[in-house]
């Protein structure tokens, strides 16, 4: 229920606003990855505004993503040491493997 409430009041002003910005900057702009030479045809790119900000919006959003990624890799670390170290304290108690790779960290789902 909380999702679909989120759903409503954060993605559908969203999506209002983006289509509000694409329609109003849908006019041809030069991009020209070229700084020495702004005039090479080959170097030039001409795409609706909306577009490059699109592009920028998104490139964000993975060069964000793959920072928190790269950031947190020590967190996934840790639970994989603690993951084989309850394994193994388990397995040292007598309790067998079959039945200690059974159990799940993670309830089970709910439908």
């Amino acid at each position: 229920m909380f999702n679909r409430f989120a759903l409503v009041i954060v993605f559908v002003p969203l999506a209002i606003v983006l289509i509000a910005l694409a329609v109003a900057n849908r006019g041809p702009v030069a991009f020209t990855v070229d700084p020495f030479n702004p005039g090479n045809p080959a170097l030039t790119y001409t795409l609706p505004f909306f577009v490059f900000l699109f592009a920028a919006l998104a490139l964000g959003m993975v060069i964000g993503s793959l920072a928190t990624w790269f950031r947190q890799g020590r967190y996934r670390k840790l639970a994989r040491q603690r993951a084989i170290e309850a394994e193994s304290l388990k397995q040292a108690a007598g309790r067998p493997a079959a039945s200690a790779a059974s159990e799940s960290v993670l309830p089970p789902p709910t439908p």
